[in-house]
């Protein structure tokens, strides 16, 4: 979120305490937000003047309110006491000041159109309090623009691709406890006792296994559902807080959840289908849990080795967060150039002030930008480095004992897993990284080919044409098989790796030509 110079003193003031329960933001100036929703017009919404408030204010039904600034200057007033005022001082105001404020150049702005609070911002309604209109206009007040201009500027803010990561990402920052416990802790808990329901419970856990997957696809599903909307009254909603129940607004996060609800929803009847059409194939999967339990019954060290690489990525992502924080905050603060007329009174000076009234944004050199995508492909290749290293290890622990024969040793519970570690640090990383390399190298041209239709505009839009129909499915289709090819001969190649030692290029050969003699 960009702020103005006001919004800049917020945010540095923001350590007092007096104003760290001021979590909304206001637009003060409704001719700002008017000019900034013009089609044409070169003054946009971040170089409107806004301040933080506790709530949304509303007009009064027989007079007018008022929003003024932060008291300072010759405004002896506290935070605390300007809040239980309703933010309005105007009474206090000497002539020089009401006649600023009568030209919307503050310190004190009319209250003329209702606002709600939606994803902590102030959401203008196009609707103006008539009686508010009046007393402003008897007041000599200047004239104040009417228009759905100004409810769609502020919505169009809210609702912009950035600023809802912005909110997606704060929502992680509160709810980090909860993703550690239910998406890193409870998970690996989860893989050691179905490991050990495998070991006991061999002969149920394929049916076991397919009914809690379903059920969880169908919970998940209902979920979506109710959050959507679709099912009860429990529909997520932008506007925060007690409002008029006949307002409404849109917001992208719904249009997200009701897409994700389509989509498990085709997944759950997949699912479905899928569980019924293998049924005979699960009783052919009993056979082969049977083998794996006596592979973690033989090799146990496998039961706690995914402990490792979990404890691996978790130091891993740590380190990689607390860079990429530091590369996200080092642009430069620059104030934007805005053709309009953002004058207002400044109560340190005494004076109307028509510098640094624009908005500011974050400047980031070439240098920076490089940094930052460098850093984003090095998490990915790193995140699949780490799998395919787990992949190989599993694959030459279970090798080992394959080679055996099934035969019993007292050292058979340790040494295949410390053992194909081992080899895996001595003789194939190099192949291991090439292997993630040339995943990741993959999928990130798929991503910015994605990222590139968006800007382009065609991501949503179809060709009309049947030829460019065909190309734009067939280019879709040919970027998802390619990434799923390589993905299944990357997890092939890691099994020959760990069996033969041989290079990446030589293994994925390899395992191509048994892949395809056994199928043809």
């Amino acid at each position: 979120m960009i702020w103005t110079t006001k919004g800049i003193y917020v945010a540095i003031r923001m350590l007092i305490p007096n104003l760290r329960e001021l979590e909304l933001r206001y637009w003060v100036n409704p001719n700002q937000v008017y000019e900034s929703g013009l089609k044409d017009s070169q003054f946009k919404l971040a170089d409107a003047r806004s301040i933080c408030l506790l709530d949304c204010p509303i007009p009064s039904e027989d007079s007018l309110n008022w929003v003024c600034d932060y008291p300072e200057g010759d405004i002896h007033l506290t935070i605390d006491e300007w809040i239980d005022r309703n933010y309005d001082y105007f009474e206090f105001l000497t002539p020089d000041m009401r006649n600023t404020s009568l030209q919307l150049q503050g310190p004190c702005y009319p209250v003329i159109y209702p606002s709600v609070n939606v994803f902590w911002s102030c959401q203008f309604i196009a609707r103006a309090s008539n009686m508010s209109l009046r007393h402003w206009q008897q007041m000599g007040g200047v004239n104040i623009n009417e228009g759905l201009q100004i409810d769609k500027s502020i919505h169009k803010s809210i609702n912009s691709r950035s600023a809802v990561l912005k909110r997606y990402m704060a929502d992680i920052g509160k709810a980090w406890p909860v993703l550690i416990v239910c998406g890193g802790i409870v998970p690996l808990f989860l893989s050691v006792i179905w490991l050990l329901m495998i070991r006991h419970f061999v002969a149920g856990m394929p049916w076991i296994t397919v009914i809690l997957f379903n059920i969880l696809i169908i919970s998940v599903t209902m979920s979506f559902y109710l959050k959507a909307g679709w099912i009860g009254n429990d529909a997520v909603s932008p506007i925060i807080g007690e409002h008029d129940p006949y307002i409404h607004v849109s917001g992208r996060e719904l249009t997200h959840l009701r897409g994700a609800a389509i989509l498990m929803t085709a997944v759950m009847a997949i699912a479905i289908l899928a569980s019924i059409a293998i049924v005979r194939r699960i009783l052919m999967a009993t056979s082969v849990l049977k083998v794996a339990a006596k592979v973690i019954g033989e090799v146990q060290a496998l039961m706690i080795f995914p402990v490792i690489p979990y404890t691996i990525l978790a130091v891993f992502y740590m380190f990689w967060f607390s860079a990429a924080f530091h590369l996200f905050s080092s642009g430069q603060v620059r104030q934007n150039n805005c053709s309009s007329n953002c004058c207002a009174y400044d109560l340190g000076s005494k004076r109307v002030s028509c510098e640094r009234c624009c908005g500011y944004s974050i400047h980031y050199t070439p240098h920076i930008g490089v940094a930052i995508l460098f850093h984003l492909f090095g998490c990915y290749w790193a995140t699949h480095f780490f799998i395919a290293c787990s992949a190989t290890v599993i694959a030459g622990s279970v090798a080992s004992y394959y080679w055996a024969r099934g035969d019993t040793s007292p050292e058979i519970p340790f040494l295949p897993v410390f053992a194909s570690m081992k080899r895996l640090v001595r003789y194939n990383l190099g192949s291991v990284a090439i292997g993630s390399l040339v995943l990741s190298f993959v999928e990130s041209i798929r991503f910015i080919l994605e990222a590139i239709r968006r800007k382009l505009k065609v991501y949503y839009t179809v060709p009309e044409g049947w030829i460019g129909k065909v190309a734009y499915h067939s280019s879709k289709c040919s970027l998802k098989c390619v990434e799923w090819t390589i993905k299944s001969v990357n997890r092939n190649a890691y099994i020959m790796i760990a069996i033969m030692g041989k290079s990446f290029f030589k293994s994925s050969a390899i395992a191509t030509e048994l892949i395809s003699s056994i199928t043809s």
